[in-house]
């Protein structure tokens, strides 16, 4: 039997273990490889998280907006110091003056309902009825207890408007009516706010504070509705 050379079997091994070093060499770069690109995904995936969401930027363009629309709403809502006011010489006139005003403005909206007003103008009517009666009630009390005697109706001047507003009807009755709204009360703000400065009476003091966004969120109505007339 002949049997291999001892040179011939060494050089044999060296190939074999020359191959399997590059099988493990070839295996440990495909690993190494993964490894990589899955920390690159990995990677990617965290700055994708990261980013800020379009939630939040919304949520910025919505508080802005809202900031917006409140700046605008209540823009035209605002005391004139230098425009007309009603008589408030002293509290007393003050009350009976802001009596006047309620009645004012309820006795002119039961007016233009009862001759068929419709759509803003019918909105806003039946709204000046609500709060004002409220304002009538809030006013007597204070009234009562300093043994001042209010007026039950409109003054002379809104009288004779009524009578010129009971000539018309349809949309000219109603286009008279919302001008009417603004500038009443554009008048009664600055009264209320003239008085309000001047006033010592505590009582006096809260009703202006209560009543006042009240009369500001009817003046922006009434300046609203009459644009769109």
């Amino acid at each position: 039997m002949v049997y291999p050379h001892t040179s011939t079997i060494t050089s044999m091994k060296r190939i074999l273990f020359s191959a399997a070093c590059l099988g493990l060499l070839s295996l440990g770069s495909c690993n190494s490889s993964s490894d990589t690109t899955s920390t690159s995904a990995d990677t990617a995936d965290t700055a994708v998280g990261s980013a800020p969401t379009d939630n939040n930027a919304g949520a910025m363009d919505s508080t802005a907006g809202g900031m917006g629309d409140t700046t605008a709403a209540g823009a035209g809502a605002m005391a004139d110091p230098s425009g007309p006011t009603a008589p408030h010489s002293d509290d007393p006139t003050f009350m009976k003056s802001a009596a006047h005003s309620d009645q004012n403005e309820i006795q002119l909206s039961k007016l233009v309902l009862e001759k068929g007003a419709t759509g803003m103008a019918k909105t806003h009517a039946d709204m000046m009825i609500t709060d004002h009666t409220k304002s009538t009630a809030d006013l007597k009390a204070i009234a009562t207890k300093k043994n001042v005697t209010l007026p039950t109706d409109m003054d002379a001047e809104h009288k004779a408007i009524a009578e010129q507003m009971r000539k018309l009807s349809g949309k000219d009755l109603e286009k008279k009516f919302m001008e009417q709204m603004v500038t009443d009360h554009q008048k009664t703000l600055n009264t209320m706010a003239a008085h309000k400065a001047m006033t010592q009476d505590t009582d006096l003091q809260t009703f202006i504070t209560k009543t006042t966004p009240v009369i500001e969120k009817h003046l922006t109505m009434s300046k609203d509705h009459n644009g769109m007339m």
